[in-house]
C-alpha cells in the first residue's frame, strides 16, 4: 500500500472525490506541515498555523497509480491559484502535494511540469514531503457523506 496527501481547498470534497476512485483503500481529513502541535480546526482557520487542510490517502498501486491519482488531482484544483481554491480563500486552502514516500518526489514533479507547459501563468502548487500531519476532527471525516447538501467546490459528474 502506498500513501500521498493532496491538499485542494476545502479537504471535504478532495476527500469525497479521492474516495471514490477505485483502488483508493482509504481516506482521511487533517492538517499538514504547520508549525502548531495538535491544531483545532478553528486554529487552522485563523491563517497563522502555516497548517493546510489535506486529504491523506492511501491507495493500491496495482488497483491504481500515483501518476493517475496525480491527474485526477489536477483536474479538481486550480494550480494557479494561491491560497485560494473557489470559494475557500486563506493559506489553508493552498494547493499541495506532500508525499510520504521520497522516491514519489520525481513522479510528482514531473507530473508538475506537464500541468506547468499547459499554463499560461506559474503553478504554485506546493510539492513537499510531509513534514507534520494531523486528523481533523471526527466531525469532518466523511462530511459530505453525512452532509450531502454541504458546499463543496468541486463536482463529482
Amino acid at each position: 500500500m502506498k500513501k500521498i496527501v493532496f491538499g485542494g481547498g476545502c479537504f471535504w470534497g478532495v476527500e469525497k472525490f479521492f474516495s471514490m476512485i477505485p483502488g483508493v483503500l482509504e481516506t482521511e481529513v487533517g492538517y499538514a506541515n504547520g508549525k502548531t502541535e495538535n491544531p483545532t480546526y478553528e486554529e487552522v482557520c485563523k491563517n497563522d498555523t502555516d497548517f493546510v487542510e489535506v486529504c491523506y490517502i492511501t491507495y493500491d498501486e496495482k488497483m491504481v497509480s500515483l501518476d493517475e491519482l496525480l491527474d485526477k488531482f489536477w483536474n479538481i484544483i486550480d494550480p494557479t491559484t494561491l491560497n485560494k481554491q473557489a470559494g475557500d480563500v486563506g493559506t489553508q486552502y493552498r494547493s499541495g502535494i506532500y508525499y510520504i514516500d521520497e522516491s514519489d518526489a520525481d513522479t510528482i514533479n514531473r507530473s508538475k511540469e506537464k500541468i506547468q507547459e499547459k499554463c499560461d501563468v506559474q503553478v504554485v502548487t506546493e510539492v513537499k514531503p510531509l513534514k507534520k500531519y494531523y486528523t481533523a476532527e471526527e466531525y469532518h471525516q466523511d462530511y459530505l457523506e453525512k452532509n450531502p447538501t454541504g458546499y463543496c467546490h468541486i463536482k463529482f459528474n
